[in-house]
This record gives structure tokens, C-alpha cells and sequence, in this order.
């Protein structure tokens, strides 16, 4: 990462201010430092839980929690914390329940919907945030989704990527063409079987059914190899946990909203994607990317970060700080 920002910079415009050099990404108003932040490796303990995480910026900057999704971690956002950091946010990514060694609790309703969005409210709490940004992809971005639907008050932004919104999905799940795109969720809700996935062919198995959705496959080696060191249970217990909690994760979000989703992602058509602005209140914005993947994260990040950033900026999150 620090060399290509370099690279940026002397490819772009490189000036000096107060003693300091900064970069200025074409086309681009906004100046950033030429020397990325460093990324932290850290440990935070939340609601009983020891969650390992990622962590870039000032302790001192506005908190943003970026929740990663399945079969990924918080590696995914590497390069959101470099670009959030350098930023002046303190960016913080958290591996989240059943990816974390230190918050694998047994048992299948441990990993519902409303389990999973306390986990985020405590992780902010523990980081000593009042109002947060929340940006999530995947499984991570349905949480998201419910934390800022049920506490408005606490989410200064929500940033949703690839998921629309659970009501609108849910409105899309009525037709074969959103169906067809989940017709995998009932093999990782078996006992056993989802797991022996995961270890056929030492891996090769899930790895290949991840490059067929479009991640590459360096990085889907990357996360199977990740996810079969710590164990598959607890991230597949988030699949057979769907359906537990009756009432979670359907109400209206009020908070400012940037959805980003792009044309070929193979998880969430287009149907529930521009559903979602019937379930957003407040202020929305998607934004679609031509050509997208699924794995905007790993994928598309230069494309969306400075967008990302405005949605940020715009929507100040006072009465925070962070102690991690």
C-alpha cells in the first residue's frame, strides 16, 4: 500500500504544505499526506468477547467500524483503512463473532441477527464513541443495516456495500431471479456437510466457488485458507441462525445512507438494490459501478473511496472518541 500511494503521488500532484507533503489525487479537490498510516493489529474487548481487529488513524478521529462478511475478515479492508486513516478517521475493523478466536460462543442462536448487531454497539461502546460511521459488505452490511435501523441516534452514517436492504431482499426473494442468486444458503445451513466444504480438497473446493463469483483466486485461497485455520462453524452458524430473530432487521434507516453495488454481483441483483431506497427515510445515494464484482472491498476500493469519504464528511459524528 505505501508504495502505490507513492506511486500516486508523483502520478497525480504533489505539493508542500506546512512542512508536510501532500498529494492530490486527479481529479480530485482533496489533500492527502504522501505517507500512508500505518494499520495496527489489535485486540478489543466488548460484551464479554475478545475481538481481534485492524486499526488505522488518530485515536482522536471520528470512529468508523467497517464489518467484513462471509467467507472474508477483516483483511478485506485494508485498503479502506489506509484511505480512512490517512483521512484523519480512526478506522477500526473488527474480526466479528466466530472469526474472532476470543468471541466463538457455542450454540446456533448465539450467531442471530440481534446477537451479532450488540456486538457492533458494544465494540463502538468499548472504543469510548457516542455516534459512529458504519460501513459494512456482505453479511457485514445486513448488520449494518439493522445497527443504524434500530439505533439512529448512535450511527452517524451507514455505508452499505453489495446488501440492500433486508426488506427489500426480502421483497426480491418473492421472484426466481433473486432466489436463483441464494440457491447456495440451504447447503451452508447443514450440520457438518457445510463444513466438510471447506476442508475438500484442502480447501480447493470453496476456493473455486469463490473465483466463480468473481473474486480472484489468490484471494479467495487467501480466506478459505483463513477461514480453515480458525474453523468454519462459527461464520456457517451465521447461516443456519437466519430466520431465528422474527422482528430484527426490517425497520426503516433514518441515518444518511450511501449504497454502493455493482452490475455484477452475483449475491444481490438489481431488483432488491434499487428496492432499497423504499426502506430509506433520511438522505440516500446509491451508486453503481459498471462491471463491479461482488468483492467491492477486495476489488473496486480506488473506485469508491473518495466517494466514501465525502458521504463521511458530510455527516460529522460529534461525541466520540476512541481509546483502541
Amino acid at each position: 500500500m505505501q508504495g502505490r500511494n507513492k506511486s500516486i503521488a508523483v502520478a497525480n500532484e504533489e505539493r508542500v504544505v506546512h512542512g508536510h507533503a501532500w498529494w492530490r489525487k486527479r481529479g480530485s479537490d482533496r489533500l492527502l499526506p504522501c505517507e500512508p498510516v500505518a494499520i495496527q493489529r489489535t485486540r478489543i474487548n466488548a460484551g464479554g468477547f475478545d475481538f481481534d481487529a485492524l486499526a488505522s488513524g488518530p485515536k482522536s478521529g471520528e470512529l468508523v467500524l467497517l464489518l467484513h462478511g462471509f467467507p472474508q475478515s477483516s483483511s478485506i479492508w485494508r485498503g479502506a483503512l489506509a484511505t480512512l486513516g490517512t483521512a484523519g478517521y480512526r478506522a477500526v475493523a473488527p474480526d466479528q463473532r466466530g472469526y474472532s478466536l476470543g468471541a466463538r460462543p457455542e450454540g446456533v442462536d448465539e450467531y442471530r441477527i440481534s446477537a451479532l448487531s450488540d456486538d457492533v454497539l458494544d465494540i463502538a461502546g468499548a472504543l469510548g464513541a457516542k455516534r459512529f460511521h458504519l460501513i459494512g459488505h456482505d453479511w457485514g452490511g445486513t448488520v449494518a443495516w439493522t445497527v443504524a435501523g434500530e439505533h439512529p441516534d448512535q450511527v452517524a452514517t451507514l455505508t452499505a456495500i453489495s446488501t440492500p436492504h433486508t426488506a427489500a431482499l426480502r421483497t426480491a426473494l418473492r421472484g426466481t431471479a433473486q432466489r436463483a442468486r441464494m440457491a447456495y444458503i440451504p447447503l451452508l445451513q447443514l450440520p457438518k456437510a457445510a463444513e466438510m466444504l471447506f476442508d475438500a480438497g484442502g480447501g480447493a473446493l470453496a476456493e473455486a466457488a469463490l473465483a466463480v463469483t468473481g473474486l480472484p483466486h489468490s484471494r479467495a485461497r487467501r480466506d478459505v485458507a483463513s477461514l480453515r485455520r480458525s474453523g468454519p462453524t462459527g461464520p456457517l452458524n451465521w447461516y443456519r441462525a437466519l430466520g431465528r430473530d422474527t422482528t430484527a432487521h426490517v425497520k426503516p434507516v433514518s441515518v444518511p445512507t450511501l449504497h454502493v453495488w455493482g452490475t455484477r454481483d452475483v449475491a444481490f441483483g438489481r431488483q432488491a438494490t434499487e428496492l432499497t431506497a423504499r426502506h430509506v427515510t433520511g438522505e440516500y445515494h446509491l451508486l453503481e459501478l459498471d462491471g463491479g464484482s461482488h468483492w467491492i472491498p477486495d476489488e473496486h476500493w480506488d473506485d469508491i473511496e473518495d466517494v466514501v469519504v465525502d458521504h463521511l464528511r458530510a455527516h460529522r459524528a460529534a461525541g466520540q472518541s476512541s481509546s483502541t
